[in-house]
């Protein structure tokens, strides 16, 4: 998920587990490019850093601080937060000095591999959290006086949503290269995937990455939308013969659950656009390995473009989900005591 700098670009080439460094001066005119732009780029990723990092402790503290919203939906929507934050301080301010630094990857090959993971294991836990969240919204509407789960299940989830991110980014942490060439003259270090005479493997995995997070995703909250749509319609008119306490209550009820799923659709909808570009300009680079579609000269300002845009999706979540901790949160609903079923 991280920028490739160098990948495919004129610099290196892999083969039979020895690298051949190609220096050849038409290379640098991408990243003459990126260089000039530095002084565009740096305030926009601090800018994102910034407000995603206050963002998200300030959604964290919103729930955590109270009691009453101590509930699985609550639950992942921290999950989310939290993996945000984690990659706007390990992942952002290391990859864009990376793209920026002319002596490439300077933190050495602990981090290089840390940030690697890190990046794509939070992506799918993104992912798996929405999903996650897509189903606990429906189960709440389908079945509203269902004894809720405790905390523990919440924290079981939790841990089995990072465990299954961290499974499936072993592809890109097992090709994950960290290279000093010093040794050849050059001070500079890189870190970058490669995919050694494995170019069918890479191109099924850049597609699964893109199905996965994306079609999967945005299918399963379309599902769950309906299936909410549904219920709702179900209650809306077993509802036109109760008794006018219960008629409001229901009403009540279902502006309520319709306020939450809408923000929880437009958070999938932000986040799907916002990673869509990188996702598309990696599986390019992946297909296009001779720059047809890209040419050399503007691949590296497309790609921290869009790795810039994939970073912003983080400020946008604390705006909409601080938005769900409205006074309807602090009230509990129950509409038996108003009249009789």
């Amino acid at each position: 998920m991280r920028i490739k700098r160098f990948k495919d670009n004129g610099w290196m080439d892999v083969k039979s587990d020895k690298y051949y460094y190609l220096h050849a001066s038409s290379s640098f005119s991408g990243l003459d490019l990126l260089f000039n732009l530095k002084i565009l780029f740096i305030p926009l990723y601090s800018a994102v850093v910034l407000i995603a990092c206050s963002g998200n402790l300030l959604l964290l503290f919103l729930i955590w601080n109270n009691k009453k919203r101590h509930n699985t939906t609550n639950f992942l929507i921290s999950n989310l937060a939290l993996v945000d934050l984690l990659m706007c301080i390990f992942c952002v301010p290391l990859t864009a000095s990376y793209a920026f630094d002319k002596r490439g990857w300077v933190f050495g090959s602990y981090m290089c591999h840390f940030v690697t993971v890190m990046q794509s294991a939070a992506v799918y836990a993104a992912v798996l959290s929405l999903m996650a969240i897509a189903v606990d919204r429906y189960v709440v509407v389908a079945y509203p006086i269902r004894k809720r789960v405790g905390c523990q299940f919440c924290w079981g989830l939790v841990l089995l949503i990072w465990l299954a991110s961290l499974a499936l980014s072993t592809p890109t942490a097992s090709h994950t290269v960290y290279l000093d060439l010093r040794a050849t003259g050059l001070q500079m270090a890189v870190c970058e995937e490669f995919w050694d005479g494995q170019e069918r493997g890479r191109l099924i995995y850049s597609c699964f990455i893109l199905f996965f997070s994306y079609f999967v995703p945005l299918a399963a909250v379309s599902i769950s939308y309906c299936a909410i749509s549904h219920q709702l319609k179900k209650r809306t008119k077993s509802g036109l013969t109760a008794c006018p306490e219960l008629r409001s209550a229901r009403a009540t009820w279902s502006r309520r659950r319709k306020k939450t799923f809408c923000l929880l659709l437009v958070s999938v909808v932000c986040f799907a656009f916002s990673w869509l570009p990188l996702q598309v300009v990696n599986l390019i680079r992946d297909l296009d390995t001779d720059f047809s579609i890209i040419g050399k000269n503007y691949i590296n300002v497309i790609q921290v473009s869009s790795h810039l845009f994939a970073m912003s999706s983080a400020c946008y979540n604390p705006f909409i989900y601080a938005s769900l901790h409205d006074k309807f949160l602090e009230k509990r609903f129950i509409c038996a005591d108003h009249c009789n079923m």
